[in-house]
Order: structure tokens, then C-alpha cells, then sequence
């Protein structure tokens, strides 16, 4: 079966680089995989495409030492050279994540087959309207949030004022509703936040620096783990 099918975005872990704190980011990564987090996306805006290529091996090999190829899914944000660079050399990265400004789905799509992920993050100023009447027919989930204001998340949607768009557990709700496809969240999300986040009803949370930025990786992506398989609908 392939991972696409499989897909489970419920514990969503963001990472590149920069976020780390200096640390390699297979140390976080492997952190994060013993913690039972089901989908990893590498994003950076400062690493070339070697590095990028080489952070793909390396997450594979942690994620394929653990035995969960078959449903830990590796992404790359926006980078679908990348992407395709890695699976030309044999590394198992299943797909991708883009913007709305970024390559159209239907490239991704055209380039990685029917067999690949493709996540896209929702609009933040009309959020609700683009959700109702996109075509979803070739997205497998969508990105949203934040939920607040943070600092790995700086080109989310503003409004006529500048000010960040943040959506509360209401819209979240209705919008989990509305939705045609899975959504994620993230932006902000701290494990207090994931008991109310996880009875809006999307399908899961996703997090950088509440991991990758803190004191104890290990012990931080335990305890978001652990907080959200715990919570009821």
C-alpha cells in the first residue's frame, strides 16, 4: 500500500538548520521518530540544495532504522528539486508541502507521481471560502494556522492592519468541518493547547521550535506525543 494512502498527519514535526539551536538535526529528528511523530517535513529557507539532499538522507535512514518507512512520511517544503533530487538517488522522501505562492500542485503532482504527498497550506485571509471551494483533488491535506503568533511562522497571513492572522478553536472547528481533506495545525501550539485542539476535530497538530528550539528534543516531542494520543475527540 502506498504511504499516501497510509497518510497520518496527526503528530507533524517541522525542522531545518536553523531551528535547532546549533544542534544536528538528525539528533532532533531521531528524538523525534522514537517519539511516534507520524509525518516530518525538512524546511528551510537558508540551506542550498546539497544540504537540503543530505538532511533527506539522513531522516531516511533514522526513519527506516525504526521500521516505519511504511508510515512515517518525509516531506520537503517548497523544494521539489530537491525532492526529486533525493528520490533520483534512491532516498525515500514521499512528497511534498508547498504554499500558494509556490510550485502549482498539479507540477508537484505531474513530477513525483500519484504515488507522492502533496500538502498545501491554506490562505489565511480567506481561509474559509478557499477551503469550500478549492479543488482538492490532488492536495492529500491542508496546512493552517497559527494558532498564535511565532517566530518560525513570519510569512503567515496578515490583515489590512499587519497584523498576524491567528485562528481560535472555533474557526478550527468549523473549518475541520468544512474541510474536504484533512488539516493540520500549527503556529504557536504549545501540548497545553492540544487536548481543546484535538476536539475541534482536525486531524492532527504540527510544531518546529516546540521541539527543535528546546532545552530537552527528546523529552519535548514525548510530551507533545503523549498529550495528544491521550486527548479525547
Amino acid at each position: 500500500m502506498s504511504i499516501r494512502n497510509a497518510l497520518d498527519i496527526s503528530k507533524y514535526f517541522v525542522i531545518g538548520p536553523e531551528n535547532t539551536k546549533g544542534r544536528p538535526v538528525a539528533d532532533i529528528v531521531r528524538a523525534v521518530v522514537d517519539a511516534g511523530f507520524t509525518c516530518i517535513q525538512l524546511r528551510s529557507k537558508e540551506a542550498g540544495a546539497r544540504e537540503m539532499i543530505e538532511l533527506s538522507r539522513q531522516t531516511a535512514d533514522i526513519i527506516a532504522a525504526a521500521g516505519r518507512s511504511d508510515r512515517l512520511a518525509l516531506l520537503i517544503d517548497d523544494r521539489l528539486d530537491v525532492a526529486l533530487a533525493a528520490r533520483k538517488l534512491g532516498i525515500k522522501v514521499d512528497g511534498v508541502h508547498v504554499g500558494q505562492g509556490d510550485i502549482p500542485v498539479s507540477i508537484c503532482r505531474d513530477y513525483l507521481g500519484e504515488d507522492c504527498i502533496v500538502g498545501l497550506s491554506a490562505r489565511s485571509q480567506d481561509l474559509f471560502d478557499y477551503v469550500k471551494t478549492a479543488d482538492v483533488s490532488q492536495i492529500d491535506y491542508f496546512g493552517a494556522g497559527p494558532l498564535r503568533p511565532s517566530v518560525t511562522k513570519l510569512d503567515c497571513g496578515r490583515d489590512e492592519n499587519g497584523n498576524i492572522l491567528t485562528r481560535n478553536f472555533e474557526e478550527l472547528t468549523e473549518l475541520a468541518a468544512i474541510s474536504p481533506i484533512p488539516v493540520v495545525v500549527g503556529g504557536g501550539v504549545t501540548a497545553a493547547d492540544l487536548p481543546a485542539l484535538k476536539k475541534t476535530g482536525v486531524a492532527g497538530f504540527f510544531v518546529v521550535s516546540a521541539i527543535a528550539s528546546a532545552d530537552d528534543p527528546a523529552a519535548a516531542a514525548l510530551e507533545l506525543a503523549r498529550m495528544w494520543d491521550g486527548s479525547a475527540r
